[in-house]
């Protein structure tokens, strides 16, 4: 049987790589790919995922959600290792729709249709799902499961000294699905920046005359040479590729169950998931976490779905 997904995401090279493996993986049935504000501005997001979906040209379209602004975001961006566009410079052009459906009303008529049987990806900011708790509660219980990108437990954050971009994001959404009734699973940069990638990645890529092929071969040299220029970096991260393998095999993952909550009124602390590790913990579970990775067989397992994809595409 295939799972139902949903992938809510601010694209974001790692998106349009996780996207491009969803899409054409025959154990995934992506039913909409959401945008959200977070590595590029909602405009921009809901240009870049109708843009991937185009470019790769599935066999089946997944319907797509318009990303709007976020309440409170940061001051500043994450375009410096994305490119201007967050597509090291695909460029995109609008949809000429004039009428796209916002995310959260896209998940919402999802999960009312499939209730229990949609697990929800969450590669960005969680500003969509917190939308759809307000807006429509009764479809949060009806989510079989949410997968998270984001968040750290230990390690140190990439948007700050302390927090994950999508958390730092938008803080206060993140805390109100922490605290949501639904299922949990949160795959946090402590494992997933354990799976890194040299650029002889690039030699492994399907055939740049591939659909998938030419949309990687634009994205990911330009993440290397960012990389290498902002961070002092030979390998990437390819944080939610791993997520979705968190999806596809949690088996390669270590899970612990333990209780979350995002920081959102601190100005230091901004966005920095704080977890109840005590010998005694006095907070009840809310999520389980992936605590390691088997990181050379997600590796491998990440080369093999791109591999899949240009074979498809």
């Amino acid at each position: 049987m295939t799972r139902k997904i949903i992938i809510d995401c601010d694209p974001g090279i790692d998106d349009a790589v996780a996207i491009a493996m969803a899409l054409f993986d025959p154990r995934l049935e992506v039913l909409a790919i959401t945008a959200a504000a977070g590595t590029v501005g909602a405009s921009q997001a809901t240009t870049n995922v109708t843009g991937i979906v185009g470019q790769l040209d599935p066999p089946r379209y997944p319907r797509i959600g318009k990303a709007t602004a976020a309440d409170n975001p940061p001051v500043g961006d994450d375009n410096v290792l994305h490119g201007s566009d967050g597509m090291g410079g695909c460029n995109f052009e609008p949809s000429g729709r004039q009428h796209q459906t916002p995310s959260e009303k896209v998940i919402s008529e999802l999960v009312h249709q499939n209730p229990n049987s949609i697990t929800l990806v969450c590669l960005g900011p969680l500003t969509n799902l917190a939308r759809l708790c307000r807006r429509d509660p009764t479809a949060i219980p009806l989510i079989n499961n949410l997968v998270i990108s984001g968040g750290s437990v230990s390690h140190p954050g990439n948007a700050s000294p302390t927090a994950e971009s999508n958390m730092f994001y938008d803080p206060l959404s993140a805390d109100q699905i922490f605290d949501s009734a639904t299922t949990k699973s949160l795959v946090p940069l402590d494992v997933t920046d354990q799976v890194q990638f040299g650029v002889e990645l690039l030699e492994k890529l399907p055939s740049r005359f591939t659909r998938a092929g030419s949309l990687l071969h634009k994205i990911l040299p330009f993440a290397f040479r960012m990389a290498h220029r902002h961070l002092g970096r030979e390998l990437i991260s390819l944080y939610d590729p791993t997520t979705l393998l968190a999806v596809l095999e949690p088996e390669l993952f270590q899970w612990s169950s333990m209780r979350g909550k995002v920081e959102h009124r601190g100005s230091l602390t901004r966005g920095t998931t704080i977890f109840d590790q005590r010998l005694r913990p006095e907070w009840p579970v809310n999520m389980e976490v992936a605590m390691s990775v088997d990181a050379s067989e997600v590796q491998a397992a990440i080369i093999r779905s791109l591999r899949y994809a240009g074979q498809e595409s």
